[in-house]
């Protein structure tokens, strides 16, 4: 059994209580929110590769996904059906591995007739590069990312339609060896370039 906690500034609590069942994986997550003094509680039973449902305690919400892999001109394909039964919701992801850095990915939601497409590519394992079409906002999405030092992860994002960037640090922490500590800085550049949101978080997995 493993347990994981995150904590995030200004945000609250949130901790995860997993366990195997055979084949299933079974997951219960709760997050605690000061600011409007609510929990909230779901659980979920996960077959890694095949199914997944999740359950919103608080919002009596299911969410059903299904996995596949199939082989396309030999390459991999990688199928994910999702529908959420509360907000009738239903979105269709797919990503055709063409080799190890290299991988295509399209998302579409069948609600609004939303499609994104995204192309991954990783240079000599430590860069990334993932320019991202929204043809629903007629936008682009850019992220890149970078491992430094000991496993460290410095990446930044940019949303053309609401001219958003982000620019994250991810560390390994020195309290916990799978832990991990974040760091997130937002700027609104639709509203000029203005002293940054701040955001950090950290994370604690444990063994149980």
């Amino acid at each position: 059994m493993n347990a994981a906690i995150s904590m995030r500034s200004k945000r609250g609590l949130t901790g995860t209580v997993a366990a195997d069942a055979g084949d299933l994986k079974l997951r219960a997550y709760v997050s605690f929110v000061p600011a409007i003094s609510a929990s909230d509680l779901s659980l979920s039973v996960e077959k890694p590769g095949s199914f997944l449902i999740d359950f919103d305690v608080p919002q009596k919400d299911i969410k059903f996904q299904f996995m596949n892999t199939a082989r396309v001109l030999e390459k991999q394909l990688n199928m994910t059906y999702t529908h959420w039964r509360g907000e009738n919701r239903t979105i269709l992801d797919g990503t055709l591995v063409l080799d190890h850095n290299n991988k295509i990915s399209a998302s579409y939601a069948i609600d609004s007739s939303n499609c994104k497409l995204k192309y991954s590519h990783v240079h000599r394992g430590v860069f990334t590069f993932e320019p991202c079409y929204d043809f629903g906002k007629n936008s682009w999405e850019l992220a890149l990312s970078k491992t430094v030092l000991d496993g460290d992860v410095i990446k930044a994002s940019y949303v053309t339609s609401s001219k958003a960037l982000e620019l994250q640090w991810i560390w390994k922490s020195s309290f916990n060896k799978d832990g991990r500590c974040k760091v997130s800085a937002s700027f609104n550049l639709a509203e000029g370039l203005h002293t940054p949101t701040l955001t950090a978080e950290s994370f604690w997995n444990f063994e149980m």
